[in-house]
């Protein structure tokens, strides 16, 4: 691999954006796709690359590519280390996602109660800011309180995250969208939120909120109509507090 290929690829995967690295086998000629103008097939052969994160070796016009996919990790971001949070962090990780949870308060946000998990203790407009969202990040607010989730999703609807969620019933979610409007969001922005978060499979306790919660993520990166918000009730979901 040539010197400007390599550094143009790190540059790419350092700033977590989607990267196909194709080589053709007769020469060793390498090419970086979207960053460069490819023709049709190739290009396409790339972008199923990035579909399916499998590298493979594609016959086109002839020719044979080795076509191997640099997508950024999959994130799942949690403001609220409470009990849903602990509940999805065992699961996170065998469905290939990176978990981190962003609480201020210290005394929640512990390796302790969320072993194995990336924490963040910043306020959640700074460690927005450093986490980037993007499009291959969900976001899901748990706190119910206004200074912690609302950042977080005024963050999250100017970013391209694939999925992003907030615990609350109707009437919560109700005063949020007022909230979000005074900050200059509009219907279609405030359509990206699912509210409550997860699937309606009757979810009560944490680790079954967890469990919905998890599996509309998967909807969504999946593109399954399950993924889609759907309208709030006008009970939601219990809310679950934390304990130390």
């Amino acid at each position: 691999m040539k010197a400007d290929t390599l550094a143009r690829l790190q540059a790419e995967r350092a700033a977590q954006r989607p990267v196909v690295l194709l080589t053709r086998l007769s020469d060793g000629a390498q090419h970086l796709w979207p960053q460069e103008a490819l023709p049709g097939a190739l290009a396409e052969a790339a972008r199923d690359a990035l579909g399916s994160e499998k590298a493979a070796t594609v016959m086109l016009d002839g020719e044979a590519w080795f076509i191997h996919p640099h997508n950024p990790p999959l994130r799942i971001i949690v403001v609220g280390a409470v009990h849903i949070a602990q509940a999805m962090a065992p699961m996170a990780a065998p469905l290939g996602f990176e978990l981190i949870v962003v609480d201020p308060r210290r005394a929640f946000a512990t390796a302790e109660r969320l072993p194995g998990v990336s924490l963040n203790t910043d306020w959640p407009d700074e460690a927005m800011a450093a986490l980037r969202p993007d499009a291959r990040s969900a976001v899901v607010t748990l706190t119910h309180d206004p200074k912690l989730d609302d950042p977080a999703l005024d963050a999250a609807l100017r970013s391209p995250a694939f999925y992003i969620g907030a615990l609350g019933s109707r009437r919560t979610h109700a005063k949020r969208v007022a909230r979000l409007r005074e900050l200059g969001h509009g219907d279609d922005a405030i359509a990206r939120i699912h509210a409550p978060v997860g699937l309606d499979i009757g979810a009560v306790t944490a680790p079954e909120i967890a469990l919905s919660v998890m599996a509309e993520i998967v909807a969504a990166r999946r593109g399954a109509a399950l993924g889609a918000p759907r309208p709030a009730p006008t009970e939601g979901r219990i809310s679950i507090g934390i304990s130390a």
